[in-house]
């Protein structure tokens, strides 16, 4: 995706903190392109007042006097509409629109209609755009706020233009555990679990069967493998320990022989 050709428009937006809202949301989601159509009220210090570290939108921000003029250069015109119209469009969620968005935006540039908060998107605004998005919510109280409608369709043009499994990485992880990591792990845990007698019942091979599957199911990396190995180790010393505390006659001198 080219973020720069996605444009967000506004038209004729009423509510200054409004706006403000549907700039961060652009700046989460990596969009930079802001065009507004005869706002009711425009004041570059109290928006990003609101909306902090977003200055560069606010100072790039084109503004017109008519959704024609606004749209004049995009080859792709997508408006948004939470109400049924009488008129068939081509309608689409923003997940479904999303993909195209991104692969018209490697060409061209595309506009995101977003119409005034108290009536939205005109008939005649509508016929201006070559599809119209629509946010699927509870019919009982369909209606989205500005900043909202911008974030949820900015969110799903984001997961069609990047990698979605891109989540955030603990400060700790230090990467996948290897196989031999992996086999220290698993010998530590059985060995603590002998040292609990905890296979007297039970079938050691059946068992470690059971939690290697368990485990290796959960992908640890390093750090967590690390730290399963430790316990196992913690479990025999400790049981050593206190084993050894019964043979020296120490057991009940109100201290813990086992203390590390």
């Amino acid at each position: 995706m080219k973020p720069e050709n996605v444009t967000i428009v506004l038209d004729e937006p009423r509510n200054l903190v409004n706006i403000a809202a549907v700039v961060r949301a652009m700046k989460n989601m990596g969009l930079c392109k802001l065009r507004v159509v005869n706002p009711a009220e425009w004041d570059p210090w109290r928006i990003t007042g609101i909306a902090h570290r977003c200055n560069d939108i606010v100072d790039d921000t084109e503004h017109f006097l008519s959704l024609e003029e606004a749209v004049a250069d995009c080859t792709l015109v997508l408006g948004t509409s939470a109400r049924s119209r009488t008129a068939q469009r081509n309608y689409g969620t923003a997940r479904a629109w999303g993909p195209h968005i991104v692969a018209r935006s490697l060409e061209s540039r595309v506009a995101i209609v977003f119409g005034r908060e108290d009536r939205g998107l005109s008939n005649e605004a509508l016929d201006r755009c070559d599809g119209v998005i629509v946010i699927p919510t509870d019919p009982r109280y369909s209606s989205l706020n500005l900043a909202q409608a911008c974030l949820v369709v900015a969110y799903e043009v984001f997961l069609a233009g990047g990698d979605p499994d891109d989540l955030p990485v603990g400060k700790r992880s230090q990467g996948p555990a290897d196989r031999a990591r992996m086999e220290e792990m698993f010998s530590a845990l059985e060995e603590g679990l002998h040292a609990l007698d905890f296979f007297r019942a039970r079938s050691p091979e059946a068992v470690m069967r059971t939690l290697r599957t368990l485990l290796s199911r959960a992908e640890p990396d390093l750090h967590e493998a690390g730290i399963v190995r430790s316990m196992g180790y913690a479990m025999r010393n400790r049981v050593r320990r206190l084993v050894g505390s019964v043979d020296t006659g120490t057991e009940g001198s109100g201290q813990d022989p086992a203390a590390e």
